[in-house]
């Protein structure tokens, strides 16, 4: 396998890409915060420097020239000139109060810059001058205050990008790498199955999410098919066995056939036994394909809706009779109404002929078989059950095997195909074939769902 790789790991660019996309959401939103809050600040300043200067100009009523210069004085003591600026000066441009002496600024808000001896270097004001009685009064606040606040929140956010940038790249690498381990042991499990290991399964968390899902799915699939492998190996050795004597048998009679022939003695019998054997092994093969076309799915195309009672009321209409000449009694005990499935009529009547052959060939004389179609929930539940030996419980699950027979079994007519024909029915219709103890006896409950309306 190629060394693991996070920039090549699927799961670590979805990370990065989440990542970018929440980093550009916090930048994107922070340049947004920081323009509505610098605008706050100007309109905050702004503010403050109109009162001050409504306060200051005031002063001056009724030519009260000296009230308004002693205003200027006051509020020019109590602040810093790096703080605060105020200016007075006469229509010639003369200084006649304040801190510092402003010529030629526009009436109104303007900003300027100052370098002079004792303020700040390049220091930016936000100013608002107007006449005042034939003078000029200028307020000016430094910017310094709002440019530091501005500064902190800058340095906030880019710390704060800085930080949510390792985070995610961090936790995108570490969720990253927990996914990588879970996707290279589903990678692993494929591997050791493509080598034969079918018994290799998909390591599961057990909590429920996706890739839980979609493990135990493949899991399932995986179950599904070392049973078929299982199933096929199993099928092999059966056919290997199972054929093997008829196929020496049919060989024998022709062998015999042939030596009576150089001595021009009769051999029809012995051709019509032949015959027989080379039926039977025909049957074996047919239903083996049978079984395999079915299992193929290639029949649900004939799929409509029927009466499930009917299916069975026809199966017992044509062996009550077989039945009757064996020593036997078939009966119908139950056919509730509505049993509507989804299905193909020719597979449903071959299922429960099989069921019901296979009763009168291994059941003794006396037996009694009851057929019955009843509903339960969302589900037809048609049953075949008997009074005869039944089937052992560890045989159970066994006889569905395709060339499977019991021992006790071995010496009536019959390939052992019979019930593998019925599961792979009823795995075509969705249903389930459960084997009950009936005690004495065997019930055989195949529960079909039901058709929707």
């Amino acid at each position: 396998m190629h060394r693991f790789s996070l920039l090549r790991s699927t799961p670590f660019r979805l990370a990065l890409t989440f990542a970018f996309l929440f980093v550009l959401a916090f930048v994107l939103s922070s340049a947004i915060v920081y323009q509505l809050m610098s605008a706050d600040l100007a309109d905050r300043l702004d503010e403050t420097i109109l009162q001050t200067y409504s306060v200051v100009a005031s002063a001056y009523a009724d030519d009260g020239l000296e009230d308004l210069i002693l205003a200027v004085e006051s509020h020019s003591k109590v602040g810093s000139v790096n703080e605060q600026i105020f200016s007075l000066t006469g229509p010639e441009g003369n200084h006649i109060a304040g801190n510092f002496t402003i010529a030629g600024l526009p009436d109104g808000f303007s900003m300027f810059n100052v370098a002079t001896p004792g303020m700040r270097s390049n220091a930016g004001y936000r100013a608002y001058s107007g006449t005042v009685g034939g003078n000029y009064l200028t307020v000016a606040f430094s910017l310094s205050e709002t440019r530091e606040l501005e500064r902190i929140v800058l340095m906030s956010f880019g710390w704060g990008t800085l930080i949510i940038t390792g985070l995610a790249v961090t936790g995108g690498a570490l969720l990253a790498s927990r996914v990588q381990r879970r996707l290279d042991g589903i990678a692993a499990t494929m591997v050791d199955v493509s080598h034969g290991k079918l018994d290799a399964r998909i390591p599961l968390i057990g909590n429920g999410d996706d890739i839980d899902v979609v493990s135990g799915q493949v899991n399932d699939a995986l179950e599904r098919l070392s049973a078929l492998v299982d199933g096929m190996r199993h099928v092999s050795a059966n056919i290997a066995h199972d054929l093997k004597t008829p196929l020496n048998r049919l060989q024998m009679i022709l062998d015999v056939a042939s030596q009576k022939t150089t001595f021009g003695q009769e051999v029809s019998d012995d051709l019509a036994e032949a015959r027989v054997e080379a039926v039977q092994i025909n049957e074996t093969f047919d239903a083996l394909l049978r079984i395999a076309q079915i299992e193929a799915g290639a029949r649900k195309a004939r799929f409509t809706d029927l009466d499930l009672g009917a299916v069975v009321e026809t199966i017992a209409e044509i062996y009550a009779d077989v039945a009757e000449d064996d020593g036997k009694s078939l009966s119908v005990t139950a056919l509730q109404a509505g049993s509507q499935i989804h299905g193909d009529r020719e597979l449903l009547t071959q299922l429960f002929a099989n069921l019901v052959e296979n009763a009168l060939r291994h059941c003794p004389e006396g037996t009694v078989i009851k057929l019955s179609v009843t509903m339960e929930a969302d589900h037809v539940l048609a049953k075949v059950s008997d009074n005869g030996p039944g089937i052992p419980t560890e045989e159970r699950e066994k006889v569905f095997q395709r060339l499977y027979r019991l021992d006790i079994s071995r010496t009536t007519p019959g390939s052992g195909l019979g019930l593998s024909l019925v599961r792979a029915i009823a795995d075509l219709h969705g249903a389930t074939v459960a084997l009950q103890d009936c005690d004495p006896g065997l019930a055989i409950t195949v529960s079909f769902p039901r058709a929707r309306s």
